[in-house]
């Protein structure tokens, strides 16, 4: 039976990391994204945590914050829902997506669990990255779902948003623990008018409330992040349409849930991407994001610098920042807190967006595991269809298991400048190799 009492102290770890996309170090996989930027002049991002290639989120929750978008400090096991220094005092399940508001010096972190509770609730904290104390369970009627979001607008008053399939809303009383229940309103935003699936964010911006939510309308899963308008809070929202799609991020991609955030200026999305062929083992991305005059947002892409410079030709381009996959090729974690690019099949594709060369390089060098067939590594750039355009590697073939070998072969032409870098990759049979990194030589 679940214990009745509270553990106050929970023990918390950080970490600092210097990341573009992904920006979680590797092994961590924090989806869901939640961004905020607190009155310290730092931006956070709270999420879920996937744990597992088999099933979403954990019993637990981390925070990642950041002074200029490019070093990261993790702060693990802020709040948990199970095990030691458990702070859900009556259900063990995972914990979904949450958010986190600041009122008056005190932080709310909204926290909602799987099935089959789906039970709603508040955790309170003096620091933005906890620990966060269980305070109540949030009475939301009938409409026991998933992914809260907290906002406060100008004039004070608070707002809580949540649902799956149709967007519900209500406002908070001034302890941020408590629904005005007479308030709560339905479908705010529904599948068919605005494609919404789940996963909402609410913020404001030149007087347009905006809600950033896991967007059904390509391909019929929720890949996108789309975003709806209006000049008053509870609505009627207008569609506006996709800020990203995830799509391409790893053969088995299902989702995205998202954010937006001003920071320093510029505005961004926050989204997650898939790995290990699965729709698990999400990790969180940024993207800089622009606002137009009539209050519209352009859709961008996926990037591997994503908030940061194009990454350096001659620096080691790890697969870990490959953006974008076509085919069945797919990221795989091995040895200690490495990625590889595994399950390499003929026509799949792999990129890197954006990739600086500088002034010219004269030869590149690639990590790689033969495998049984061997295969061929063609180098190009700006397109998927400019194969080889730039080099082509011969892998040779070798016996099953992973021994690891470096090749280095000089460049067919001059390049320069910022490009996107394609991978293609052609054979028979199967697993051609696995690629651990690449780096280009002066």
């Amino acid at each position: 039976m679940k214990r009745k009492y509270i553990i106050i102290l929970l023990c918390i770890f950080s970490t600092t990391i210097f990341a573009q996309n992904p920006i979680a170090p590797i092994g961590t996989y924090i989806a869901d994204p939640s961004a905020h930027v607190w009155k310290d002049g730092k931006l956070y991002v709270y999420g879920s945590l996937d744990l597992s290639s088999k099933e979403y989120c954990s019993p637990f929750h981390d925070v990642l914050s950041t002074t200029d978008m490019l070093h990261w400090k993790l702060y693990k096991n802020v709040f948990r829902s199970s095990g030691e220094n458990d702070q859900v005092p009556y259900c063990d399940t995972r914990l979904s997506a949450p958010d986190c508001y600041e009122r008056n010096g005190r932080y709310y972190m909204y926290y909602c669990q799987h099935n089959p509770h789906n039970a709603e609730g508040v955790a309170i904290s003096n620091s933005p990255t906890g620990p966060f104390i269980f305070s109540n369970i949030l009475n939301v009627g009938q409409y026991q779902q998933i992914d809260p979001c907290a906002f406060i607008d100008d004039d004070g008053q608070a707002y809580y948003v949540w649902g799956q399939f149709s967007m519900k809303m209500a406002k908070m009383d001034a302890s941020m623990t408590k629904l005005d229940e007479k308030s709560i309103k339905d479908n705010v935003l529904t599948e068919k008018e605005h494609f919404f699936h789940e996963g909402s964010y609410m913020t404001k911006h030149n007087g347009l409330y905006y809600i950033v939510y896991a967007h059904m309308g390509r391909g019929g899963r929720p890949t996108c992040l789309g975003y709806a308008t209006s000049k008053k809070p509870m609505g009627p929202y207008k569609y506006g349409g996709v800020i990203i799609d995830n799509n391409y991020c790893d053969p088995g991609v299902w989702n995205n849930h998202g954010s937006i955030a001003e920071f320093k200026g510029q505005w961004y999305v926050f989204y997650h991407r898939s790995s290990f062929g699965t729709i698990f083992m999400r990790t969180a991305c940024v993207e800089p994001i622009t606002f137009n005059e009539d209050g519209s947002i352009d859709e961008v892409e996926m990037t591997s610098q994503g908030a940061g410079p194009s990454l350096q030709a001659t620096s080691q381009l790890d697969t870990y920042r490959i953006c974008q996959l076509n085919g069945s090729a797919h990221l795989e974690l091995f040895g200690h807190n490495q990625i590889k690019l595994t399950k390499i099949r003929n026509e799949d594709t792999a990129a890197f967006r954006y990739v600086d060369f500088g002034t010219g390089v004269k030869s590149i060098t690639v990590r790689v595991a033969p495998g049984v067939n061997g295969g061929k590594l063609n180098i190009g750039l700006d397109h998927s269809w400019e194969i080889g355009n730039l080099i082509q590697i011969e892998i040779p073939s070798k016996g099953v298991g992973e021994e690891w070998v470096e090749i280095t072969v000089p460049i067919k032409k001059t390049v320069t400048g910022k490009h996107a870098l394609w991978l293609n990759f052609s054979g028979y049979g199967d697993d051609l190799f696995e690629l651990d990194w690449l780096k280009f030589n002066n």
